[in-house]
């Protein structure tokens, strides 16, 4: 009688604990549904309001001032909406490369700690997300003439879904055990550097490689998302070493999230998913692999000399791989290129093309230095020429075994035929560009006008247009971009805590008295870029350092516009090199491979980037030779 008790209990209890795990998924699947839906329609109106802009400033001469602004602010949601539907779906990059070698049980471990450690972050920061809010609430947009709460809300919305939807994820793991210990370790880490805060304080700038080194160091290789790991590890800093309340950092976060040039992420990724959507992807790629695909390597060297094409065009690195990845990506696969190879030399090409003009790297330099922007435009082209050699040179060698007995060559007429059925897909970069050079659109909305002329591309030429994948791809669009602008939101927010250091005064006082003169100094910049590239990116470094460096390079005889070329190259190294790259880390996003992947494929691309700077670095010709 006892036992039928005790069974009948503890059915029960099954019973409730089911049908509790059941509602809990209903609402997981909820708000999924609702974010994904919010997304969708914010990504949209987002490509109205632009596209709107260009009309009306270019064709009907009625510029609206307001499109910017809103178009920012929409982004700002898009941002932290998306990144709310990437957690949910654990598509938030991250390094796996210790978790795929360790055995079952440690890798439940640490994938339940990367849960913890990433909700830890959510609710230490939530309160101050709200009084950043409450603060921008007292500004009065310029041009829309509306409360800036509207767009500062964000921020604490996004970060509290996350929160929930994280909560809900270690609801789903049925080890009670494994979830009680990956929690117990966060409390006993954030406890622990708690109480270490006396003697963070007598450590000076010893904390910086703590916290920006070691720190972020163990977050990714415990398998931390990329983004919470630069964001607890710059929490952990300004709580733990200085005054600064933490609204400031929360401000840094908003900044490298709704900066509006970043906006043509998110729009040139739904681009490509419509050109591979309406077929211009496949007429494309029958094109290039008829005039190519009989060579060994062949679609590589199409992936850099494609990237040399479409880079700039939309200011943004991970904008441009956007563009071209959905194109090409699924052929080379085909042909049984490897995925890690294909993010290696994709990474590798964001790298070479910094300073291929209009290049918003290469207009922040001229901003902040006083250099020509226009000796810099010129400046750029051949740099980056041979710096692609050089990648061409490891495609040869990689690819010069490569079977080709399978592959047929294509007849000059079928050549012909082909790019005649392409030929509208090939003309979209020239387009672009055009658009962009020609003052029609700017850098931001110029992805516009690649989506409507994709739309109508599909629609009455190749007519091929399958509406209902369209919600999915915007929801996977924002998913992508979410993931992505968090990274660079907690990177902004990182390198904002390293000036505040005095880490970067006290750099340039260094490296302007290393030996060796000039070979010296530039010596030194190569190192000290590439690192500053892998945790700053192009931008910050260049508004932190470049006012800085560039007097100094100009006493010591080195051109201005040769030191810029060096500087956007070494930073373009370091933010395409793993393990800290956000660049690198970008571009697996986009491409869909996990990072650990690409590891070993990538040294000899980086070997061969270093190579190439070096000439450039030795060859001032090559820089200013265009110059008037």
């Amino acid at each position: 009688m006892i036992y039928a008790s005790t069974t009948g209990q503890s059915a029960a209890a099954a019973e409730a604990q089911s049908g509790l795990r059941r509602g809990l998924l209903r609402l997981d699947d909820g708000i999924g549904r609702v974010v994904e839906l919010l997304c969708a329609a914010l990504l949209v109106v987002a490509i109205v309001v632009l596209f709107s802009g260009v009309v009306a400033r270019y064709v009907l001469h009625v510029p609206l001032v307001w499109s910017d602004e809103l178009a920012s602010m929409l982004f700002l949601w898009l941002s932290m909406l998306g990144s709310v539907v990437a957690l949910r779906r654990g598509e938030h990059m991250r390094m796996t490369a210790l978790i795929d070698r360790v055995g079952p049980r440690w890798r439940a471990f640490l994938e339940t700690f990367a849960q913890t450690a990433s909700l830890a972050f959510l609710l230490l920061v939530i309160v101050s997300a709200c009084d950043y809010a409450q603060e921008e609430s007292f500004i009065i947009t310029p041009a829309l003439q509306i409360n800036d709460l509207w767009r500062a809300i964000a921020l604490p919305v996004g970060l509290g879904l996350m929160a929930v939807v994280s909560l809900l994820r270690l609801a789903r793991v049925h080890d009670l055990r494994t979830v009680s210990l990956a929690a117990v370790c966060t409390a006993v880490l954030a406890l622990g550097f708690w109480l270490a805060q006396p003697l963070f304080a007598s450590l000076g700038n010893i904390n910086l490689v703590i916290f920006f080194v070691i720190l972020v160091a163990i977050n990714v290789f415990s398998g931390v998302p990329i983004a919470f790991s630069f964001a607890l590890s710059t929490f952990g800093y300004l709580a733990l070493t200085t005054d600064t309340p933490m609204v400031v950092m929360m401000g840094r976060l908003n900044e490298g999230m709704s900066h509006l040039i970043l906006l043509a992420v998110p729009l040139f990724i739904f681009l490509g998913a419509l050109i591979e959507m309406t077929g211009m992807a496949r007429a494309m790629i029958q094109f290039l692999a008829g005039l190519l695909g009989h060579v060994r390597g062949g679609l590589s060297y199409v992936l850099i000399g494609a990237m040399y094409l479409v880079s700039g065009i939309s200011g943004s690195k991970i904008a441009d791989m956007a563009a071209i990845t959905p194109v090409l990506f699924p052929e080379m696969q085909k042909r049984g290129a490897k995925p890690g190879e294909l993010i290696a030399l994709l990474a590798a090409t964001g790298a070479q093309t910094e300073t291929i003009p209009p290049s918003i790297v290469l207009i922040t330099i001229g901003s902040v230095t006083g250099v020509s922007i226009a000796a810099l435009f010129s400046g750029g082209i051949l740099p980056a020429v041979v710096l692609g050699l050089a990648l061409c040179f490891v495609v040869w060698r990689r690819c010069r075994h490569e079977d080709l007995s399978q592959v047929q060559r294509v007849s000059r007429g079928q050549v012909l035929r082909m790019l005649v059925v392409a030929l509208p897909a090939v003309c979209l970069p020239f387009v672009i560009r055009a658009s962009v050079v020609e003052g029609v659109a700017t850098a931001t909305e110029v992805s516009t006008i690649g989506v409507v002329y994709t739309i109508c591309i599909g629609l009455f030429v190749y007519r091929h247009f399958d509406w209902k994948r369209v919600i999915p791809m915007l929801v996977e669009t924002a998913s992508l971009s979410g993931a992505i602008m968090l990274i660079i939101g907690c990177a902004t927010a990182m390198a904002w805590a390293l000036t505040q250091s005095g880490f970067s005064s006290e750099l340039a006082h260094f490296m302007a008295g290393v030996p060796g003169g000039a070979y010296g100094f530039m010596a030194i910049s190569i190192v000290t870029f590439i690192v500053l590239g892998s945790v700053l990116e192009g931008i910050p470094a260049i508004v932190l350092f470049g006012p800085l460096l560039f007097p100094v390079a100009r006493e010591m005889g080195i051109h201005e516009v040769q030191y810029s070329m060096v500087v956007i190259f070494a930073m373009g190294i370091g933010l395409f090199s793993p393990p800290f790259g956000v660049g690198y880390y970008g571009a697996c996003a986009i491409s869909r491979v996990e990072p650990s992947e690409g590891m070993r494929h990538i040294w000899g691309y980086i070997a061969a980037l270093l190579i190439g700077l070096v000439i450039v670095a030795a060859v001032p010709w090559l820089s200013v030779g265009f110059l008037k």
